[in-house]
């Protein structure tokens, strides 16, 4: 387990220190949650368009239930896990990382906004594979480097360990099909 931890530093101070000071205001911007809100609410609207007002809430629906099981599951471990954040880690400071601002929470296993992005990508592409008529592989495509981008920046700005974000990804690409695949199942009984 030590040997996971050391390279999990080590991993994160390396890709953190290709951060700069320029950029550090990019990497606020990718991991601010309320300025997506209304990106989100486009999607929604335009699964409500593509997929008709029954089918559509029923995406909708889901995407709402996996942005929430994903931050309140997410929320529940970190507090039980109780592993600092790479910001609030004396090693890590100590080892220079890069802390373009404290963060308020303490703990950070595992990734909330990895969570939420890569379960809102994954359950919106399936949402999206509803509608048979077109395409949404650019949509698929934009909303996953959307997602890699926002779990970068939290790297970035020493909020979490990579091995935070790599588990947050896997968590919510899991709990993003879960919960389009339960959708895509009623969705076919509409």
């Amino acid at each position: 387990m030590n040997r996971l931890i050391h390279l999990d530093q080590a991993v994160t101070l390396w890709i953190n220190r290709l951060g700069n000071p320029d950029l550090d205001s990019f990497w606020f911007f990718m991991s601010d949650s309320k300025i997506w809100f209304p990106a989100y609410g486009v999607v929604m609207a335009l699964l409500i368009w593509r997929l008709g007002w029954k089918k559509g809430l029923v995406a909708v629906a889901s995407l709402i239930l996996c942005v929430v099981l994903t931050d309140q599951i997410s929320a529940a471990i970190k507090e039980g896990m109780e592993r600092l954040r790479p910001c609030y880690c004396s090693f890590m400071v100590d080892s220079g990382v890069r802390i373009p601002q404290q963060h308020w929470h303490l703990f950070g296993f595992f990734s909330g906004h990895a969570s939420n992005t890569f379960g809102f990508a994954t359950c919106s592409a399936l949402a999206f594979s509803n509608d048979q008529t077109r395409s949404h592989k650019a949509y698929v495509a934009g909303v996953f480097v959307w997602a890699a981008i926002t779990c970068l920046s939290r790297i970035m700005l020493a909020a979490h360990y990579a091995g935070d974000i790599i588990v947050g990804m896997l968590f919510g690409l899991m709990i993003g099909a879960a919960v389009a695949f339960a959708a895509k199942a009623v969705i076919k009984r509409i």
